[in-house]
């Protein structure tokens, strides 16, 4: 319509909080006249959280849901750990983690257009925007990850300081090694790997490792720093690479190790895949 003007439609949205896109809907349902499309966004939930979502949201939860197919990752953030703890924002996140698991969306703003499944009549958005209303906080999605399952591999899920941590661990080799994932998973919220293996650790951060090594060797005999550098860059690797470090169960082996023990224990070619480690405000 002639009547709708972008300048418009941005004055809706700085009204309500609510995007450019339902601003325009809104507008068109109610034929440009900027109050009743204030009532339209209303009635559908969107609106009544709007002075509340320029709100800074740095606390929040972490929440997994999973499928038969996939394991999701949400991150769902709250103005204070009060909110958090809320029942209500609990089963919100556990609902919205279990549906992405099941839905496997493309991405968060495909999701968030999806129907709730706890009442398909609003979307998730929309549900959002009232649980917004009855808690009093802004209240962000801020992104979701689908982890596909693999029928030869394991995923263990760990979930540390209530939810403010998630890990999760996949395990080539075997459908039935997820206690070991989960151990193994424990072990990555505790000791923060950045790399699977050394192999993965980029060439630019080795190139900085060894310039600092080298500006420590200052005045060391030249036949012996190659040597040196050679240990400084393996002792980097046990730092940062979760095949290299000390298991956190038994710090007489690496976790590289426990994986061969779990294998060779099992009969089975155990390997490891892939990690996650989720923060909240990460």
């Amino acid at each position: 319509m002639s009547n709708i003007t972008v300048d418009l439609i941005k004055e809706l949205r700085e009204i309500t909080g609510v995007g450019m896109g339902k601003c325009k809907e809104a507008l068109v349902e109610a034929n440009g006249d900027l109050q009743k499309a204030i009532d339209y966004l209303r009635k559908k939930g969107m609106a009544s959280g709007a002075k509340k979502e320029g709100r800074e949201t740095k606390e929040g939860l972490i929440g997994t849901g999973e499928s038969d197919q996939a394991i999701a990752l949400v991150e769902a953030n709250t103005e204070t750990d009060f909110v958090a703890q809320n029942e209500k924002f609990k089963t919100f996140l556990a609902d919205v983690a279990n549906q992405a698991a099941e839905t496997k969306p493309a991405s968060l703003e495909a999701f968030m257009e999806s129907p709730y499944c706890k009442d398909p009549s609003l979307t998730v958005e929309q549900y959002r925007n009232l649980l917004i209303q009855s808690l009093g906080e802004n209240i962000q999605l801020k992104r979701v990850e689908i982890i596909e399952k693999d029928a030869n591999a394991s995923l263990g899920i760990y979930s540390h300081m209530g939810g403010k941590i998630i890990t999760v661990v996949e395990i080539s080799g075997s459908d039935d090694a997820q206690d070991v994932a989960r151990e193994i998973a424990m072990h990555v919220a505790a000791e923060n790997p950045d790399y699977l293996f050394p192999e993965d650790v980029p060439k630019s951060v080795t190139d900085r490792e060894t310039e600092i090594a080298k500006s420590q060797l200052k005045g060391k005999p030249e036949n012996m720093i190659d040597k040196i550098l050679v240990g400084k860059l393996r002792a980097f690797c046990d730092q940062v690479c979760l095949s290299c470090q000390k298991f956190i169960k038994d710090s007489s082996i690496s976790v590289g190790q426990y994986v061969e023990q779990c294998a060779k224990d099992s009969g089975k070619e155990l390997k490891l895949r892939r990690f996650w480690r989720w923060r909240v405000g990460q």
